[in-house]
């Protein structure tokens, strides 16, 4: 058995263990990884895969296979969109109304529906993107924009290693998510909850999240920037 399988098989037993309801998607985070390495965890089963850049998502994915799910869940410039759409299922790193209305507007030029996530910034830290809490109505806006699909809610935890901080910050997400689903009608609720990476995930699942992105956990240490 590889090393990645021996990973992946562990990560996958901590999620049963910890789950208490259905277990969250698990999307394996694909940043710096080579194609052989992101195609032997498609052989092993992973139905979904987060890029953090949409250059480098653009080289690798015409060489993995098509039936993966591929997820963009790191920051999206606005020169990238066009590209992000063609390339993406989803786009979970939506973190202002600009940004929201940006993809809004070339979806409706390409005449596709975009799925997106919601960025939030729970933990208030300047050095993170997506909307605060604070920001209800900009959020709300988001799902009247044409031809997206708000299908939940994404965030970062604190980068302190505090795990109070973190709990806190995945409990916020969780609480605003029942907020927006008491306002916005029902043929637009909100499903996913995206929270907990390899150093928090099992956290994040206690809280709640219904998805889950790990890739240390996966493939080893990172390495340099590809």
């Amino acid at each position: 058995m590889s090393q990645i399988a021996k990973n992946l098989k562990k990560v996958n037993q901590q999620i049963l263990k910890n789950a208490t309801g259905p277990p969250p998607t698990l999307v394996v985070v694909t940043k710096t990884r080579s194609v052989e390495e992101i195609n032997e965890a498609i052989s092993l089963g992973i139905k979904s895969i987060g890029e953090n850049r949409v250059q480098e998502a653009e080289k690798k994915f015409q060489k993995i296979s098509k039936e993966v799910e591929k997820r963009l869940v790191g920051r999206l410039q606005s020169n990238k969109i066009k590209k992000a759409i063609n390339l993406f299922d989803s786009i979970d790193s939506v973190g202002s109304y600009a940004l929201a209305q940006k993809i809004s507007n070339h979806c409706q030029e390409k005449g596709k529906t975009q799925r997106i996530l919601i960025q939030i910034n729970t933990s208030e830290e300047k050095t993170k993107s997506g909307f605060l809490l604070s920001e209800k109505k900009d959020i709300l806006k988001c799902f009247s924009l044409p031809n997206l699909q708000v299908d939940g809610l994404m965030t970062i935890g604190p980068s302190s290693k505090d795990q109070n901080k973190r709990k806190k910050a995945f409990q916020s997400l969780k609480d605003f998510f029942s907020i927006i689903n008491k306002i916005i009608s029902p043929e637009k609720q909100i499903k996913e909850l995206s929270m907990g990476m390899s150093d928090d995930f099992l956290l994040a699942i206690k809280e709640g999240a219904t998805m889950i992105r790990v890739g240390t956990n996966i493939f080893g240490t990172r390495k340099t920037s590809a």
